[in-house]
């Protein structure tokens, strides 16, 4: 069953359900500067936001994403956009304290990306922030991943910087943004390492 949309409130951004409500703000943020997302599935004009829009309200109805449009504080202006997805549910036994818990046991954050003036700004901490906040504190996973291209070494170094644990290189895993088979690295951070992780993501965001 589709998880019901919900909105995280911070300092500097908010993450709203995305809608198609949303779509010229996407378009206005992605045409910032273009260059940005060598390695990243960003909609580009209308008709790919649109598409990109849809696809992501079809995973949440499939129950397999959560999809957000990332808005500024200070103005409501769009300024990226972000997901929960591959939603787990582990198959606990009937006897177990974790059958049947309607949340999910383990997910992803990824399909993350900013304009260019959110860039080097409070806003991807206080996103990552929110999302990981509320996977381990509200549906308590016991891990979040994450996969970005092996070229973006920019996406790595941010991960990296809030503590995500690199996993390895997963060969040939997803289409890239430029259309070739993508080598994928993997990180991720588990329950017992959120406490130490949030720390430092307010120590960042203080900063």
């Amino acid at each position: 069953m589709p998880l019901e949309p919900f909105t995280l409130q911070g300092q500097w951004i908010r993450l709203e359900p995305l809608e198609h409500t949303h779509l010229d703000g996407l378009v206005g943020a992605s045409a910032e500067d273009p260059d940005l997302y060598r390695w990243s599935p960003v909609p580009q004009g209308q008709a790919e936001a649109l598409a990109y829009v849809q696809t992501a309200l079809n995973w949440q109805s499939a129950g397999t994403a959560v999809p957000f449009a990332i808005i500024r504080a200070a103005d409501g202006r769009v300024i990226g956009s972000t997901r929960f997805w591959n939603l787990e549910y582990w198959g606990w036994p009937a006897n177990h304290p974790s059958h049947a818990r309607g949340v999910p046991d383990a997910c992803e954050i990824g399909y993350t990306w900013f304009a260019k003036s959110a860039i080097r700004s409070a806003a991807n901490t206080e996103a990552k922030t929110l999302m990981l906040r509320h996977a381990f504190e509200v549906w308590q996973v016991l891990r979040v991943s994450f996969h970005t291209d092996t070229r973006n070494q920019r996406s790595r170094a941010a991960l990296e910087r809030i503590g995500g644990h690199c996993e390895g290189i997963l060969r040939a895993h997803r289409m890239a943004a430029d259309f070739i088979p993508r080598d994928s690295v993997r990180y991720s951070i588990i329950a017992t390492e959120w406490p130490a992780v949030k720390q430092r993501l307010l120590q960042l965001i203080e900063r």
